[in-house]
């Protein structure tokens, strides 16, 4: 008797559940372009080595080309059309903009949910390559430069535009920081 080969799945995408049939060895970033038309999150390489396919599962960063479809049931699936809240961008999407962090735009989704997963795990305190002191009581490194091209090291730019996005990231971090701040003052208030 063989086993079946594709499976009704739903998968949470973007706050939404969305059940569709797949083929269980469609990947990830082929149900997202191809069966939901979610094309923002990109092709590149398709083997999970330019992250062009970045996505955010559970909040953290995933290249989608090396999931399948059918182990992300049940996840939370954020891609770069999931990360603006209404008609305002996120901050990291709006410092790309500002800050000329693209130029063919290629790879700018995945640089951008990168970017996202990036400094969440950087005001959670987990270290980088680059990292100093891996102390737990040392706190989140300081945001440097070289910190930012440490965790953005899996996401490769054809056009070269680094230094763009570098600055970018650093300015969301800011802004990211400075919402934070308010938030906090006005819960106390």
């Amino acid at each position: 008797m063989a086993l079946p080969t594709s499976s009704v799945i739903t998968l949470n995408v973007n706050g939404e559940p969305r059940t569709l049939p797949v083929d269980h060895r469609t990947t990830l970033l082929d149900a997202l372009r191809e069966r939901l038309d979610l094309t923002g999150t990109k092709k590149g390489c398709d083997h999970g080595q330019c992250g062009a396919c970045t996505v955010l599962l559970d909040g953290r960063r995933a290249v989608s080309c090396l999931h399948l479809a059918v182990a992300a049931e049940g996840r939370e699936i954020t891609t770069v059309e999931g990360l603006a809240d209404g008609g305002r961008l996120h901050p990291v999407q709006q410092a790309f903009l500002d800050l000329d962090g693209y130029q063919c735009g290629y790879c700018t989704p995945g640089q951008i949910c990168s970017a996202v997963g990036a400094l969440r795990e950087h005001a959670e305190g987990w270290p980088s390559a680059v990292t100093g002191d891996l102390r737990p009581e040392a706190g989140p490194p300081e945001l440097t430069p070289e910190e930012i091209r440490e965790r953005m090291s899996g996401n490769l730019c054809r056009c070269g535009t680094y230094n763009a996005i570098v600055e970018a990231v650093a300015h969301a971090a800011d802004s990211t920081s400075a919402a934070s701040a308010a938030d906090t003052e006005e819960a106390v208030a």
